[in-house]
């Protein structure tokens, strides 16, 4: 069936005619943060603001206020939680993955991968994708807390202080 109703499409046209500028406007006023792919719990506020525009979209259940009323809600509740994070930083503990080091100065740490779930080949994936040949040629390979992988060159070490809130990370290469 093409379409049940024509007045379901120009309900739908109305919708996204009045949600879409709704949502541009509430993520312009909340800032670059609330799409930002930091953490999980950004992600996940990501995918459930997409669902959530999905549902005023196409449910009859939802009415325009409801949705734009959870769409202000979401993008609230993950502001509060990075202003949580920023000014309390034990709160993220809860809120946050920690990063985790998997290789460090050349050696798989394979405990560390076990972990976390990644595989070995992932790890020379991330390196080949950053133009290394050799695994003994990298300081560190941190899994950071938005699932990506940070290749670290023995070269571009330098004093190591972007390793300083990576658990088990030494700011000095061994040698």
């Amino acid at each position: 069936m093409v379409w049940k109703n024509p007045a379901d499409l120009l309900r739908l046209l109305v919708v996204a005619l009045l949600v879409y500028p709704a949502l541009v406007v509430i993520l312009r006023v909340s800032g670059k943060r609330t799409l930002s792919k930091l953490n999980a719990f950004d992600f996940v506020v990501t995918v459930a603001l997409g669902s959530t525009l999905a549902t005023i979209l196409l449910s009859r259940d939802v009415s325009l206020v409801e949705g734009i009323l959870a769409l202000v809600l979401l993008v609230g509740l993950q502001y509060g939680a990075a202003l949580l994070a920023v000014r309390w930083p034990w709160s993220q503990l809860l809120l946050k993955a920690r990063p985790t080091l998997l290789l460090r100065d050349g050696r798989l740490r394979y405990e560390a991968m076990r972990g976390v779930r990644v595989a070995e080949s992932e790890i020379r994936q991330a390196a080949r994708s950053q133009g290394t040949g050799d695994l003994g040629d990298l300081a560190a390979v941190v899994l950071e807390t938005d699932g990506s992988l940070s290749v670290i060159t023995r070269g571009r070490l330098g004093d190591g202080s972007s390793l300083a809130d990576v658990p088990d990370a030494t700011a000095r290469p061994d040698g």
